[in-house]
């Protein structure tokens, strides 16, 4: 077996890391020495660049050029088409995207990675997560364990003296938003309660200021930048360089040029902030939810910990310190955390070495980090509801923000004299309505011909990577009827796996 390490599989930037011969974690740099890398794929025939080149490339060749495609994961009928017509899936752009981090940590390393503890938003359900570990497979590497992102960065947190306490961790991405309550005791850490958004992230305060840059060069005289892909592209990249400007500066200035004219459009820190009020608002109203759902006030929290790079924007840090009434913990990189939590974590699952005791890890009591997690979404089932006037309702048989593994069952009836067959409809949700639910599975059970109101027990499991496992059970012979596949329809199929797993390994990955 090679080595194991963390990844954190980011929207914008991903980053790979280890724990070294101190015992602490530490990133392993890229090829071109950065500590975190661009997700961004360039495609060019069999070849293809990951990285910052690979962004930089995306104004001048925007049909070749994919990125935030984690956005996507889990999304069965998006692909990226290159300009030469072939399709990629969000699973292929993915594994390539961990396949160079692979290269580059073996080459830093002087070893091979064949394992990986990767990281993803904790309001991934369960077709996002198993696309998370398909793009894995496709790149090579063995999923050792999904760990959500804002427990990875408690962990990268709790390595230290004086952490114990309640924690709040604000992680605010490139992409994805979620916001975790969990509390840190001896090297314990125990999630009370997640809330989420996995498409709100940095990439929205870009479509904000883009927006913005647009509507002032029209309003002088210029094109619809939005109306031409590269025009688009290039946009993009100036608003996402005006937006790190205006982090440590109060005005910034965007230059657009058009055929025939150039237009300067200032944009203030103010109006950035008046132009996106409404998506930092959201973030303060899930991070109220959750404190609500674990039952807590912000007098119950000990510390807030900012994670994610749009973190590193002043309206986030000030709305946060006005929300909690608390300054937030600086003591860990907002763009590093994840990555070296999953390191934690990886060191942590890791078997010794033959004959070897695991060391224990300084700055953590017990020397090795204990991990209660809790689900983010409800899982149940569909079945005709009596208190509904018969009609089709959703039963949740393990609510969200239960710790697991968990395990949940209900007993439901036929509803016909000598029914022969029942089907059996597994969900993935919290809302009582079918439609407000993911269906994730259905199979349907031959049956002996029972009397109307014969029992069927349905027993659902999550586990420790918030994947789903379900039986049935015929509750008058006791007999189980099966285990249920869950079709997964978003993800790939064992054979498109295997295809796109070939496909990406001939590739040239630069």
């Amino acid at each position: 077996m090679g080595r194991l390490v963390g990844i954190d599989l980011g929207t914008t930037y991903s980053a790979v890391a280890i724990v070294g011969t101190t015992g602490k974690p530490e990133i392993v740099p890229n090829r071109e020495g950065e500590r975190i890398t661009p997700s961004v794929v360039l495609f060019q025939g069999d070849q293809t660049l990951v990285g910052s080149m690979a962004k930089r490339s995306a104004p001048m060749a925007p049909s070749d050029v994919v990125q935030f495609v984690k956005r996507r994961m889990g999304e069965k009928d998006w692909a990226f088409t290159s300009s030469d017509d072939r399709s990629y899936t969000a699973e292929e752009v993915s594994g390539i995207i961990l396949r160079r981090l692979k290269d580059d940590a073996e080459a830093a390393l002087g070893e091979p990675v064949t394992d990986a503890v990767i990281t993803v938003p904790a309001y991934f359900n369960d077709a996002r997560r198993k696309a998370t570990m398909d793009a894995a497979t496709i790149a090579g590497l063995n999923v050792r364990r999904i760990i959500n992102e804002p427990t990875a960065a408690a962990l990268a947190f709790g390595l230290g003296a004086d952490t114990d306490g309640t924690v709040l961790v604000y992680d605010l991405g490139g992409g994805t938003f979620d916001v975790t309550v969990m509390r840190i005791s001896q090297g314990q850490f125990d999630v009370l309660a997640t809330e989420g958004n996995r498409n709100l992230g940095g990439f929205d305060w870009d479509n904000a200021l883009m927006k913005y840059i647009n509507e002032q060069v029209k309003a002088q005289g210029g094109p619809d930048l939005s109306a031409d892909n590269l025009q688009t592209a290039d946009l993009r990249d100036k608003a996402e360089l005006a937006k790190r400007s205006l982090t440590t500066m109060t005005t910034a200035k965007v230059f657009v040029s058009v055929p025939g004219k150039s237009f300067n459009i200032p944009v203030s820190r103010a109006k950035f902030e008046e132009l996106t009020a409404e998506l930092l608002s959201e973030t303060r109203d899930l991070t109220k939810s959750v404190l609500a759902a674990a039952g807590f006030t912000w007098a119950d929290v000990d510390r807030v910990l900012l994670v994610g790079g749009s973190t590193h924007m002043p309206m986030v840090h000030e709305a946060i310190t006005r929300l909690s009434g608390k300054e937030p913990v600086r003591g860990v990189n907002p763009d590093e955390a994840v990555a070296l939590g999953a390191a934690i974590q990886a060191y942590a699952v890791a078997e010794p070495e033959p004959g070897m005791v695991k060391a224990a890890l300084p700055g953590l009591p017990g020397g090795i980090p204990v991990i209660h997690d809790v689900t983010v979404h409800g899982l149940g089932a569909l079945a005709l509801d009596a208190d509904r006037n018969g009609e089709l309702a959703n039963f949740v048989l393990i609510p969200r923000n239960t710790r697991v593994p968990a395990k949940g069952s209900d007993t439901f009836s036929t509803v016909q004299e000598n029914q022969r067959q029942v089907q059996v409809v597994i969900t993935q949700g919290d809302e009582k309505e079918p439609g407000r639910v993911t269906q994730i599975g259905d199979s349907t059970y031959d049956l002996p011909p029972y009397p109307k109101g014969a029992p069927i027990r349905v027993d659902i499991s999550y586990d420790f990577d918030g994947l789903i496992h379900a039986e049935i059970s015929d509750g008058t012979s006791t007999k189980k009827l099966g285990d249920m596949k869950v079709k997964r329809a978003a993800n790939l199929t064992p054979e498109e796996l295997e295809s796109a797993t070939e496909m990406v390994r001939k590739l040239e990955v630069n």
